[in-house]
């Protein structure tokens, strides 16, 4: 049976930040012939909690997002691999207590799907050969790199834009400071490092950074103000959608 409607995960800190990063998933996934359902009373997916150690309250939002995104048998797409992580890895190990709820935090992870990684075989590329050429400097999130392995196919997708050139900066496996709450309990180290990855995404000779995580966008992009370094800071989604909405003006 062909896939015809998808639901979609906002987050967090799209809803707060990045609004424009949630309208441009939607209009990927309706590119690819999709019908996207958003929940209106969606909320966190429980992280913040989580990485601060409180499992307790990390387990009341982990079970209004199942049985939330629980009501049709359909795939979850977040634009953020942190969150597509919490719901994949860790919403089962949360619930390892009552064999009802494990079960259905597993088959919520089992449909669930970070953004770039279920795009990647479904966007007609072919359309973008007329598209002017861009060159991005791709930062790769923690999450996407050890939690979801999305890195790979972010870098992928971004080879398969044929005007596009993706370069990498120097050690492009480091973390760039934000880690959620990490930035808050250290922040001296957080700076530290931000203002390192900041650097080698600039040494790459790109003006427009992308990645598919915002609180990594946010701490680099506000690093960036605070410092006056002149840079862009996309989401994988507003960056993909821009290059589709170009060659339609062609």
């Amino acid at each position: 049976m062909s896939l015809e409607s998808v639901y979609l995960f906002g987050t967090c800190l799209i809803d707060a930040y990045y609004p424009e990063a949630g309208l441009a998933a939607v209009q990927l996934l309706e590119k690819c012939g999709l019908k996207v359902v958003y929940p209106q009373e969606q909320t966190c997916c429980g992280q913040p909690p989580f990485n601060s150690g409180f499992p307790r309250q990390s387990v009341a939002i982990a079970k209004k997002t199942i049985a939330m995104f629980s009501r049709e048998e359909l795939p979850v797409i977040v634009p953020s691999a942190s969150c597509a992580g919490m719901i994949k890895r860790h919403y089962p190990s949360l619930m390892h207590d009552d064999s009802i709820w494990h079960q259905r935090a597993q088959g919520l992870a089992e449909r669930t799907c970070e953004l770039i990684d279920f795009l990647l075989d479904r966007l007609p590329f072919d359309q973008l050969k007329q598209a002017p050429r861009q060159v991005v400097a791709l930062h790769q999130s923690c999450s996407a790199l050890r939690e979801t392995d999305s890195a790979k196919n972010w870098r992928t997708l971004l080879e398969r834009m044929p005007n596009v050139e993706a370069r990498l900066p120097q050690y492009a496996e480091e973390c760039c400071g934000f880690g959620g709450t990490f930035s808050i309990k250290s922040p001296q180290v957080s700076l530290a490092m931000t203002a390192d990855k900041c650097e080698h995404l600039m040494n790459t000779g790109a003006n427009t950074i992308v990645s598919g995580d915002c609180g990594c966008l946010l701490s680099l992009s506000g690093y960036a103000r605070q410092h006056k370094r002149h840079f862009e800071a996309q989401h994988l989604a507003c960056f993909i959608a821009q290059q589709f909405e170009q060659v339609n003006t062609l």
